[in-house]
């Protein structure tokens, strides 16, 4: 699996985790996800052309969505 799309798996689980009523280790998980926000953002296909456009973070989501339900099954 490609690494950019691992880090924003990850940052959903990080996200919903934080969505909780008074989450445990509230602060580590805020950590993780500023870590994995940068991870993400600085990710070097960002920087080409392709990546530019709004329709490429959409299509990154939407890959990590994909993934996961194939694991899933």
């Amino acid at each position: 699996m490609r690494q950019d799309i691992r880090a924003q798996r990850e940052w959903h689980d990080v996200y919903r985790a934080l969505a909780v009523p008074r989450p445990c280790r509230a602060t580590e998980l805020r950590r993780r996800l500023l870590m994995l926000s940068t991870r993400i953002e600085w990710h070097p296909f960002w920087s080409t052309p392709d990546g530019w456009t709004p329709a490429a973070r959409v299509e990154l989501r939407r890959q990590a969505r994909q993934t996961r339900r194939a694991d899933a099954a």
